[in-house]
């Protein structure tokens, strides 16, 4: 990474350059995200959001940080406050995203370096999460026509990163890959319960990553 960037500015070229994301929500205990994460980092996943709506997050955090020793970011999601966001970065996220724009979060998060991703949905809320501060943008919910509305928010925005999530899966990742989608979250479509055979993380892993590789490249 370059030395001069901010540790908000190296957060964000991580993650644009890594582009997939596993999102994690539910029952999951410590022992099956550390499991999760080992198949994730073997399928070249290497960002991992846990959402604190999951009973065991916080405690998680600090153990995956230990365990992945740098080869994987740790996050939080579902920060929507900056009671969570307090919490979560004291905990040891590397990042916080939330599916709703709050200025207060992104103050604090701002204020101990992390990088938070707001959730916007409107050419509004990209305005007013930009003017406080953030460049990169969680556009959700998406659909079926969520490349389209993307490709359409990105001709005003040229200056704004989108973080795309909400029923991304392997039919449609290379579509936000060639709207010009900065990085892309995946929940069900990687990992669909706690009894998800690591070899099908793995696998499911290996052919996102190919999709999305494949089409930004292209």
């Amino acid at each position: 990474m370059d030395n001069t960037l901010t540790p908000i500015e190296t957060t964000t070229q991580h993650i644009k350059q890594a582009g997939l994301v596993a999102i994690l929500r539910g029952a999951y205990t410590i022992d099956d995200m550390l499991r999760i994460g080992d198949a994730l980092l073997a399928g070249t996943v290497t960002i991992f959001e846990i959402t604190l709506n999951s009973p065991f997050a916080l405690p998680a955090i600090p153990k995956l940080r230990a365990h992945f020793a740098g080869r994987m970011l740790v996050g939080a999601g579902t920060v929507r406050n900056a009671s969570l966001a307090r919490r979560a970065i004291d905990a040891g996220a590397q990042f916080t995203v939330a599916p709703n724009f709050d200025s207060e979060t992104v103050a604090v998060a701002h204020s101990q370096g992390i990088l938070h991703i707001p959730g916007i949905f409107t050419a509004t809320e990209v305005q007013i999460a930009f003017t406080a501060g953030s460049r990169l943008l969680k556009l959700f919910p998406m659909a079926d026509d969520g490349p389209a509305y993307l490709k359409a928010l990105r001709g005003p925005f040229d200056d704004v990163d989108f973080f795309t999530t909400g029923g991304i899966s392997l039919d449609n990742i290379a579509n936000f890959a060639r709207a010009g989608a900065a990085a892309v979250g995946l929940g069900a479509s990687l990992v669909a319960s706690p009894q998800t055979p690591a070899a099908d993380i793995t696998s499911r892993a290996q052919a996102l990553r190919q999709a999305w590789d494949t089409a930004r490249n292209a």
